[in-house]
C-alpha cells in the first residue's frame, strides 16, 4: 500500500482584521419605510380621514416625496434638523415622512408653546428650518425669527399670501423635483428629537433612533394589539407627541389601517366622527376618555369600538370601568415615556386588563424596580416592594441632545431611571404608585415646576414662588403655585394667571394660586413641595 502526504490546506488563514466585528455594518432602516412600503402595496387604501376628506396611501406617499423634493431644494439633507409646528392634519404626516425620507431629523414642536419657548426648541435642537401650519404662524413665526431660523408654511390660503409673506411648502413642492425614494439611514441614526421635561432646568431634547421607533411598532402589532388593515383608529392624540406618532401614526400606517384626524380634540365632534367613520379603536389620554364619556351622555350613537388604549397619565379605575360599560370595549392601560419610544409596559389585548396596573413589560424591554434612594448604581428590589422603575431594552432613546450630564444621571448601569415609583407583582404586572421627582402631569403633558417658577418670578409683586401639583379629577393633576408677595403688593390671582398665560403654554400655567406668608423649608433651605401638595390636596378634598 502506497502512502501519500496529506494535501496542503486550501482554507484561507483567519483574518486579523476585525473591522467587520466592530463597525456599524451595512444594514439600513428608516421610519419612512413604514409609509413607503404600505403605499406601494396598498395605494388605494384610505390612510387619513379628516372631515369628509379621505387621503389614500398612494397619493399621500407621492405628496410626501414632493415635499421631500422641496426640502432638498432648500438644502435639507441627512442629519439636518427640521422642526414641525403642525396640528393633526394630513400635512403633519406629509412633512414628518418627507423629513425622514431625506435622512433628516424631525423635531416636532408642541402646539401650545409661546414664541420664546419655540425659540428655545429651535435653538437647542439646531433646527435648520421650521415648517409651520398657518394657524401656528403667529407664535411660530415670531419664535423662528427670534431664533433666526427660516420658516415655510402649510395650509396658508391663497388669499392670505400677500398679508402673510411666508413661503408656502405646497408651492415649492410643485416647482421642485420629487424625491425618487427615501434615503438610506443606519438603524441607530437619529430620527426624532422630542422635547421632554424634567424637574429642573429647561426642556431636554430626547433623541430617538429609527430602530427603536420601528421595533416599537412591530412589537405593538405582533404582541400588543390586533390592528388589522380594515381597522379605523381615532387619532385624537397630538401627533407632535411620541404617543401619537408611535401608537397611532406609525402603527396604523405599518398595518395599512385608516386614521381619523381631529386637529383639536372636542369630545362631541370626536364621537360624531367615530360613529360616522366606524372607528374600531380609541387611543387617548385619560382626559379624552372622560370627555368621550360626557359626550356619550349627550349622544346615544356608538361606534363599533373593539378596544381603547390609555396612556400619558393614570386612568381612574372608575373611568375605565364606565368606558367599558358605555362603549362595550375593553380599555388597556399602558406606561412609557418619551425616552422609551414610548411604550414600556401595557395590558396586552390578549390578556384580561387588570385595572389599576399598567400591565406587563413589552417584548425585548425589561422593567424592574430599583432602590430609589441609591443614585450611583442599580440595586434591584424584591417583587412587591416599592421603588424606582428602571427600564432597558430596544425602546430606549439615544440620549439627550447636548446633555451628557443628563445622560449620566438618567442611564445608570445600562438602565434608564424613570423617576417614577412603583412595584412589580409576581405576575410581572407593574403598578405606578407615585413620582420620585416633582414633575406634574396635566392632561398627559409633563410640566416641570422650575420652568414655571422662573417665569412667575419675573412678575412684579412676586417675592418667592413654589410650583407643585395637586390632584385633579379631570386633568389628573393641576398646576398650583404658592406665592409670597413683595411688601405692599396688591398682586391678585387674576394678575398671576394673566401673566402666566401670556408667557407659557396653556397646559403649564397654574390654575390654582395661593398667597402665603411663608413656604415650608427643609434643613438645606429647599422648599418642601410635597408638603405643599399634601396640604392643598387635603384642603381641596375638605371643601369638595
Amino acid at each position: 500500500m502506497t502512502s501519500t502526504a496529506a494535501p496542503a490546506s486550501t482554507a484561507a488563514p483567519a483574518s486579523t482584521d476585525a473591522s467587520a466585528l466592530t463597525s456599524s455594518g451595512f444594514a439600513s432602516l428608516s421610519v419612512a419605510a413604514i409609509l413607503a412600503d404600505t403605499a406601494h402595496r396598498f395605494p388605494e387604501r384610505t390612510a387619513l380621514i379628516i372631515g369628509d376628506q379621505k387621503v389614500k396611501y398612494g397619493e399621500l406617499w407621492q405628496q410626501t416625496l414632493a415635499y421631500a423634493g422641496a426640502l432638498r431644494a432648500r438644502g435639507i439633507g441627512k442629519g439636518d434638523r427640521v422642526a414641525l409646528l403642525i396640528p393633526n392634519v394630513p400635512d403633519f404626516a406629509r412633512a414628518y415622512y418627507a423629513v425622514l425620507s431625506l435622512g433628516a431629523v424631525v423635531v416636532p414642536v408642541h402646539l401650545l408653546l409661546k414664541a420664546e419657548e419655540i425659540e428655545y426648541v429651535l435653538r437647542d435642537s439646531g433646527a435648520k428650518l421650521l415648517i409651520a401650519a398657518a394657524p401656528m404662524l403667529a407664535e411660530g413665526g415670531k419664535g423662528a425669527a427670534m431664533a433666526q431660523v427660516p420658516t415655510v408654511s402649510v395650509l396658508l390660503p391663497e388669499e392670505m399670501v400677500e398679508q402673510v409673506p411666508v413661503p408656502r411648502l405646497e408651492d415649492e413642492a410643485k416647482a421642485a423635483t420629487p424625491l425618487e425614494r427615501y434615503e438610506s439611514t443606519a438603524p441607530l441614526d437619529p430620527a426624532t428629537i422630542l422635547y421632554t421635561s424634567g424637574t429642573t432646568g429647561r426642556p431636554k431634547g430626547a433623541v430617538g433612533c429609527h430602530m427603536s421607533l420601528v421595533e416599537q411598532v412591530h412589537v405593538t402589532l405582533i404582541d400588543l394589539f390586533d390592528v388589522r388593515p380594515d381597522n379605523v383608529l381615532f387619532g385624537g392624540l397630538p401627533l407632535f407627541h411620541t404617543f401619537g406618532q408611535t401608537a397611532v401614526l406609525n402603527t396604523a400606517f405599518r398595518r395599512g389601517a385608516a386614521i381619523i384626524l381631529l386637529p383639536k380634540f372636542d369630545a362631541d365632534e370626536a364621537l360624531a366622527l367615530m360613529v360616522k367613520h366606524k372607528a374600531t379603536s380609541f387611543v387617548a389620554v385619560p382626559t379624552m376618555f372622560i370627555g368621550l364619556l360626557e359626550a356619550a351622555a349627550r349622544n346615544p350613537e356608538r361606534p363599533p369600538l373593539e378596544y381603547g388604549i390609555s396612556g400619558g397619565a393614570s386612568l381612574p379605575v372608575a373611568v375605565l370601568e364606565k368606558f367599558s360599560e358605555v362603549f362595550g370595549a375593553r380599555v388597556h392601560e399602558g406606561y412609557g415615556l418619551t425616552e422609551t419610544s414610548p411604550i414600556a409596559a401595557t395590558n396586552h389585548q390578549r390578556d384580561e386588563p387588570v385595572a389599576g396596573t399598567v400591565g406587563r413589560p413589552i417584548w425585548g424591554v425589561d422593567v424592574e424596580i430599583a432602590n430609589a434612594d441609591i443614585d450611583d448604581r442599580i440595586e434591584f428590589l424584591p417583587r412587591g416592594e416599592l421603588g424606582e422603575i428602571v427600564i432597558r431594552g430596544h425602546a430606549l432613546f439615544k440620549g439627550y441632545l447636548g446633555r451628557p450630564d443628563a445622560d449620566a444621571e438618567a442611564i445608570v448601569d445600562g438602565w434608564f431611571r424613570t423617576g417614577d415609583l412603583g412595584c412589580k407583582g409576581d405576575d410581572d404586572r407593574i403598578t405606578i404608585v407615585d413620582r420620585k421627582k416633582d414633575m406634574i402631569v396635566r392632561n398627559g403633558y409633563n410640566v416641570y415646576p422650575n420652568e414655571v417658577e422662573q417665569v412667575l418670578s419675573r412678575l412684579d409683586g412676586v417675592a418667592q414662588v413654589a410650583v407643585f401639583g395637586v390632584p385633579d379629577e379631570r386633568h389628573g393633576q393641576e398646576v398650583a403655585a404658592a406665592i409670597i408677595r413683595t411688601p405692599g403688593s396688591s398682586l391678585s390671582v387674576e394678575d398671576v394667571t394673566a401673566y402666566a398665560s401670556e408667557h407659557m403654554a396653556a397646559y403649564k400655567f397654574p390654575r390654582v394660586v395661593h398667597f402665603v406668608d411663608e413656604l415650608p423649608l427643609g434643613p438645606s433651605g429647599k422648599v418642601l413641595k410635597r408638603e405643599l401638595s399634601a396640604q392643598y390636596a387635603s384642603e381641596a378634598s375638605a371643601t369638595a
